[in-house]
């Protein structure tokens, strides 16, 4: 059995490099943010559709690493990152990415705090929203009665952080995750 942690968050909180350190330290798998490299190569700019794409990329690839991944699958980004990004671009979500919220089941989320300075990236559209953005999250979250915990500090303290939180979760779970 494969327990996923979900990253999620507003922009530039350091999800990516997160997942990444944190699969490193548990000899595990992380999956990347699909929207990243889709956007990348998109040589427009992005539709509502391409949510939809996004999404089932995102999926598809966290399918994928599962197979590979060491008990604990660390996800940088999920479905929550999905609705959130078209409910505020489009004032909708397709029923597809609302489904797949309800379905997909993480152990737990890490939600990075705001506590970083902006890192500019041609991807990031609202450095003045990041209050905003990290308050829903924590909304959101409550509201579908997801657990989780927030992660604050610069750096290796940040990383010890999510550790720490990480491996009382991991002692909670009346069985051991890793093999």
């Amino acid at each position: 059995m494969i327990w996923r942690i979900m990253i999620t968050g507003p922009e530039s909180t350091g999800k990516s490099w997160l997942a990444k350190n944190l699969a490193d330290h548990y000899h595990t798998k992380w999956v990347p943010e699909r929207a990243r490299t889709y956007l990348e190569t998109l040589n427009r700019p992005y539709r509502e559709s391409d949510l939809l794409q996004i999404a089932r990329e995102q999926l598809e690839l966290e399918e994928k690493l599962e197979k590979e991944a060491n008990g604990i699958i660390f996800c940088d980004t999920g479905m929550l990152v999905l609705k959130v990004w078209s409910e505020h671009s489009y004032g909708r979500c397709h029923p597809w990415i609302l489904e797949q919220l309800q379905k997909r089941k993480y152990l737990y989320s890490l939600l990075p705090d705001i506590d970083l300075p902006w890192q500019p990236d041609p991807q990031r559209e609202h450095p003045h929203l990041r209050e905003y953005f990290f308050e829903l999250y924590k909304k959101q979250l409550h509201e579908a009665g997801h657990p989780y915990s927030i992660i604050s500090g610069a750096g290796n303290d940040r990383l010890q952080n999510a550790i720490n939180v990480t491996d009382r979760l991991t002692g909670l779970l009346p069985f051991n995750i890793f093999p």
